[in-house]
């Protein structure tokens, strides 16, 4: 099972916890992460469930993070989450799960970015350790095929990177001080400065 320290001492105390770790290992076994160079999926939430434990959120909060893609990239049901794991974590997976029915991308982004701060802070705070490790596991990719990490995107890197900006922007009026969010800052700065050390 994909861990790490704190989320396995988290699970070793927290049956919350642990039972969120097994139902996400388990809802996405067999995917891949995109844009991440073929790095099995639980990386990521587990990753995004990393970064909360270290800063000390709740167990209600690593819990949600960890569970935060089952719906959309699973045959998980919202209500499935509810029944297991309770309101307040069903409630923030909502919050965290992109509505499938707004076709357009852009539009798509804008309205979880809304949702999101509607949410209230636990859920700003999972979406920045979402954002930040997406943009951390691309930079790892890009690092090995650079602009071919393009192809495993649902969008062009130059519109998914555009729509981290406006996530960014959203976290500097919502979350000045967290670190996730002068984290997230830099990693920003460093992908476009990989991208220009690409450029022949």
């Amino acid at each position: 099972m994909t861990s790490t320290p704190s989320i396995d001492a988290a699970a070793e105390r927290s049956e919350l916890v642990g039972d969120a770790l097994r139902t996400a290992t388990r809802a996405h076994a067999g995917q891949l992460r995109h844009g991440s160079d073929g790095l099995p999926y639980i990386d990521h939430p587990v990753a995004v469930a990393e970064l909360l434990a270290t800063l000390r959120y709740r167990d209600e909060v690593l819990a949600a993070a960890l569970l935060h893609d089952v719906v959309e990239k699973s045959d998980v049901q919202m209500g499935d989450v509810r029944e297991r794991f309770g309101p307040e974590v069903a409630d923030l997976v909502a919050a965290l799960t992109e509505d499938p029915t707004i076709e357009d991308y852009e539009e798509r982004k804008k309205e979880h970015r809304e949702r999101v701060v509607r949410s209230g802070a636990d859920a700003i705070a999972i979406f920045a350790a979402d954002k930040l490790t997406n943009v951390a596991m691309l930079r790892e990719a890009y690092a090995l095929i650079a602009e071919g990490v393009s192809d495993e995107l649902e969008v062009g890197l130059d519109l998914k990177i555009y729509i981290w900006e406006m996530d960014l922007e959203m976290l500097f009026d919502e979350l000045p001080d967290s670190a996730l969010t002068k984290k997230l800052a830099d990693e920003m700065v460093d992908l476009w400065a990989d991208r220009f050390r690409a450029v022949p």
